[in-house]
């Protein structure tokens, strides 16, 4: 049985509170793991924060996808959060679908959001051009969805990339609209910005690093042998005396991958013009292949404890609705529904 200390709903006051979320829509991959995983386990285990991770289904089933794929999808990013290091007693864990709340606030939210301000969301935009087949209104309402399922915890912090930028700042909108025609309730949110630099695709450096390009891609869960054949394909042609982007994107692999000396060698030869590509490119292969071996291992042993998994969500939502049916009802109080 999980338990949870120093986590009582009087003890969420006497700290900060931060939410984020993924979907679960994929496999993660080292991109994932620099810019955002990494970062919910040292926020968690910094002991500053009131931590809440949500596996954001909901907004995952706005994109194509296959239904039959989808439970294991989810049970394959908490397993990726666990062996990463996040821990359900320091942590709220949760997903997006067992909590209701998220869905009621966001249609409360939807009732004050002008049309307009959903119109100018670039993701959206994107996204409906890679799936012109399915613009739907899950696409176009993401932002409001997002707003609630950051507001019903009135987290203050958000650790995110800068992507989200116009979502963050869409949700502060939203929380002054309240605010303004309800009275004083939500605080405004605050970005904590990623600040790891976009890792990018092997095959195609001057392209952000997307589990869509498994081949240009280097998951959690490869194999050593996976990540050494993905790693000797990688692109590192250049013009004479210039750095490629697929150079600088190894060396921005090695410089949190690899070891000080062997850093400070590769360092050198680029600076003198003497890098050989395929030895840095086979010890960058041993050094991601080291790195993500115990987390290979528990990775593996939590996916053979389904019964587990759904322990650590059944609690992470147990907790969670504490403080968002609070945040609920007091909304409801205020708009004039109870």
């Amino acid at each position: 049985m999980l338990h949870k200390k120093g986590q009582s709903l009087g003890g969420l006051m006497n700290k900060q509170t931060i939410f984020s979320g993924i979907q679960p829509s994929g496999k993660l991959h080292i991109g994932n793991y620099l810019g955002a995983l990494s970062n919910f386990v040292a926020l968690q285990n910094s002991g500053s924060y009131n931590c809440f991770f949500c596996l954001v289904d909901y907004h995952s089933i706005s994109e194509d996808y296959l239904p039959q794929e989808k439970k294991a999808m989810t049970l394959d990013l908490l397993a990726n959060f666990l062996a990463a290091g996040l821990d359900p007693k320091k942590s709220s864990i949760l997903l997006q679908s067992q909590m209701p709340e998220h869905t009621e606030l966001a249609w409360i939210f939807n009732c004050i959001t002008p049309v307009g301000e959903l119109e100018r969301m670039t993701q959206y935009k994107d996204k409906s051009q890679k799936q012109v087949k399915n613009i739907n209104m899950g696409l176009f309402d993401y932002p409001v969805l997002m707003a609630a399922d950051i507001l019903a915890y009135k987290a203050t912090l958000v650790p995110v990339g800068v992507d989200q930028k116009q979502h963050l700042e869409l949700t502060n909108v939203i929380a002054r609209k309240f605010n303004n025609r309800f009275g004083q309730f939500f605080e405004e949110v605050k970005p904590l910005w990623t600040n790891f630099p976009k890792v990018m695709d092997l095959k195609r450096p001057d392209k952000k690093m997307s589990k869509s390009e498994p081949n240009g891609c280097i998951f959690l869960d490869d194999s050593p042998e996976e990540i050494a054949k993905k790693l000797k394909q990688a692109v590192t042609a250049t013009e004479s005396g210039a750095k490629s982007a697929g150079e600088e994107n190894l060396m921005l692999l090695l410089s949190h991958f690899g070891k000080a000396d062997e850093i400070s060698h590769f360092t050198q030869d680029q600076t003198t013009g003497k890098l050989k590509y395929s030895e840095l490119k086979a010890t960058l292969a041993k050094d991601i292949s080291q790195y993500f071996t115990e987390f290979r291992e528990k990775k593996e042993g939590f996916l053979a404890k389904p019964e587990y998994l759904a322990e650590v969500l059944g609690q992470g939502a147990a907790h969670a609705r504490k403080v968002a049916s609070q945040t609920l009802l007091e909304v409801k109080q205020k708009i004039g529904l109870l």
